[in-house]
């Protein structure tokens, strides 16, 4: 498979909510393509997965 291809299984499965599996085939897109868009997927998917407000747990 082609770096594109997995960014592309990774955005199918972002979109359904598979966050670590999308991010499982950014990795695989990247170690095949290191300037591949899957760079920036994965960066936002990271701080989306590591996004803590601090207000929300000591209101």
């Amino acid at each position: 498979m082609t770096a594109q291809e997995f960014y592309e299984l990774g955005n199918a499965a972002r979109k359904r909510g598979q966050w670590h599996e999308a991010i499982n085939y950014y990795i695989q897109a990247i170690d095949l393509d290191p300037d591949s868009p899957a760079v920036e997927a994965k960066r936002m998917l990271d701080d989306i997965l590591d996004y803590y407000c601090k207000d929300m747990y000591n209101p």
